[in-house]
């Protein structure tokens, strides 16, 4: 019999393992093919061109779209339904950065349009649909993920599991299309900087895929042009981002949640004014040092030379500087008694597994340019400094991951029942006068309504009560023994109280500290400042091809990890 029991249970569970065996190798094979296709555009592999790869793209973004306009439909008829909902998934800073990339983005493809239409002569239409089908897909996307990004899906959840993997995948293929164009553009002026730092033996051709025709305005052809590669950083995290909240909703499908109340947690700028000054004057100062790398860089080999030697100081300074907060939060962590939070949460688990996974990136790119400043038989001057650099690279990133994936697991602190209890009593000639409630007590709807009683506080103090048979002298000592008991327990606790407040005013001040710095440290690599291109002594020890290769496919991940850290600390900020 229980085994009849329990059949239905597993009869129900085997078929939705299977939709979701099914639906995963379904958006891996098609972003396989749209890789391959992606691929073979770049080589220009025979009978392939772009019109291909934008007509696949499109293809996939209009399914996308039939399938969200069917989810929100049937969401508009269901709207009186109570559904479960993940507290955890879809936080509310999450989708205005979203929305903030999404809104660049619709101007990134406001000026592929622009593009499109003055060299419109010898460009592909597919050139000028995939601009217009990507910011109607946008604006969609971005409304959907605001409306349903907590949703867990209870029906139609084999079709659901199928349309929502299809979006992941769909993203992720942008993301690619994204970063091949923003890494190509990038390949373009990276010839120019080795030769003038002295690597003219490197030579290798490197194709643009330039329209082969007049533009109708040259001046506007320029701003467009130049403007699309700037804008390019912001659509890439755009569809990173939308991806991972896609694949949260994806592993949310068919799962059972426990009904509990989530504790909002708003941020606040009380209380880290340090951490604030600190990372502002790191920002500053990274955003200057960008302007300066941009504009020597390529100049001539001293220029050259002297911003690759004044990026690779700034960056070991400020590497260094993080490397010593997350010491010491780790070292608060361990003088803490917290237990961590295991609890099945699907938003949590990818957060870590894409801040190790990502970083992986950044340690590919350092252990490489160790082993070339100990292999090269040649070492200028400036290339030293990329020894410490990637060596800090490496080790910062162990320590930050340490500190935010134990702070997104740890319990949040519970107020002490201790401390709750609002201990004043005021007694005078053996009468309580008056007497405050317990906060516990308010809290819970449930003041006390006579005030005739104290309850005791604590083991050994004396309640106080009204007296009528008038035992003067004991009642005056019982009061200073309470009164002395009264007075050592309210110091313990306020000393507890406040060196708990200390710890967390400093971990505070240290997510406001490396939130910022993390989001300094994603603009140069964003925004072209890559000395792993401009270094050239990796191109001599590996091989241009074989270096270029590898920067174009670990320095996604490396700028992905830093806007992803940023946002995993400003959840950490809000939550310590």
């Amino acid at each position: 019999m229980e085994k009849a029991a329990g059949s239905p249970c597993v009869g129900g569970s085997y078929p939705q393992k299977n939709a979701e065996i099914l639906s995963s190798q379904y958006g891996i094979n098609l972003f396989l093919a749209g890789l391959l296709l992606t691929f073979a555009w770049a080589v220009h592999a025979v009978g392939i061109s772009k019109s291909h790869l934008l007509s696949y793209l499109i293809t996939l973004m209009l399914i996308q779209l039939l399938w969200m306009l069917w989810y929100l439909c049937r969401s508009c008829t269901q709207r009186r339904l109570i559904r479960d909902k993940d507290t955890h998934a879809g936080a509310r800073w999450l989708k205005c950065g979203i929305t903030l990339f999404a809104v660049i983005t619709l101007i990134l493809d406001s000026f592929k349009i622009g593009y499109y239409i003055d060299f419109s002569n010898c460009l592909s239409p597919t050139e000028g649909i995939f601009p217009v089908t990507h910011a109607v897909h946008t604006i969609l996307q971005v409304y959907f993920l605001w409306c349903h990004a907590k949703d867990i899906i209870q029906s139609f959840k084999t079709l659901e599991r199928f349309g929502v993997i299809h979006s992941v995948f769909t993203n992720l293929l942008l993301w690619t299309n994204g970063v091949l164009t923003e890494s190509k553009h990038q390949l373009n002026e990276h010839k120019e900087r080795l030769i003038t730092l002295g690597f003219g033996n490197i030579t290798i051709v490197l194709d643009d895929h330039a329209p082969q025709c007049n533009c109708t305005t040259t001046t506007l052809c320029s701003i467009f042009s130049q403007g699309i590669y700037y804008l390019y950083p912001f659509n890439i995290e755009y569809h990173i981002l939308a991806s991972t909240m896609l694949y949260v909703l994806w592993k949310n499908i068919g799962r059972k949640v426990e009904h509990h109340q989530q504790h909002k947690t708003p941020f606040k700028f009380h209380g880290i004014t340090v951490g604030m000054i600190f990372g502002l004057a790191v920002l500053t100062s990274t955003i200057a040092i960008v302007v300066v790398y941009l504009i020597q860089i390529g100049r001539s080999k001293i220029k050259s030379e002297l911003a690759l030697t004044m990026f690779y100081l700034h960056a070991i300074f400020v590497l260094a500087l993080m490397c010593t907060a997350g010491i010491v939060a780790l070292l608060i962590y361990r003088l803490e008694d917290r237990s961590l939070d295991n609890s099945k949460n699907p938003a949590r688990k990818l957060d870590a597994e894409l801040l190790v996974g990502t970083a992986a990136g950044s340690w590919l790119l350092s252990w490489g340019s160790i082993l070339a400043i100990i292999c090269a038989q040649a070492h200028p001057k400036y290339t030293w400094y990329n020894l410490p650099y990637s060596i800090l690279v490496i080790v910062e990133k162990y320590i930050q991951n340490l500190f935010i994936i134990e702070s997104i697991h740890r319990e949040q602190e519970k107020m002490n029942d201790d401390i709750k209890t609002l201990r004043i009593v005021t007694i005078s000639r053996g009468n309580a006068l008056s007497l405050t409630p317990s906060y516990k007590e308010i809290y819970n709807g449930r003041a006390v309504p006579d005030s005739r009683e104290v309850p005791c506080l604590f083991k050994g103090s004396v309640c106080g009560r009204e007296n009528d048979s008038g035992g003067g002298a004991k009642e005056e000592t019982s009061q200073d023994e309470s009164s002395v008991m009264h007075s050592a327990s309210d110091f313990s606790f306020s000393s507890r109280h406040s060196v708990t407040n200390n710890k967390r005013r400093i971990l505070k001040n240290i997510a406001a500290f490396l939130f910022l710095c993390n989001l300094s440290l994603w603009i140069p690599p964003a925004f072209g400042c890559r000395p792993e291109y401009d270094n050239g002594l990796e191109e001599i020890v590996f091989g241009f091809e074989p270096w270029i290769i590898v920067v174009n496919l670990a320095m996604p991940f490396s700028i992905f990890y830093r806007m992803h850290s940023a946002a995993s600390l400003f959840e950490v900020n809000c939550k310590t």
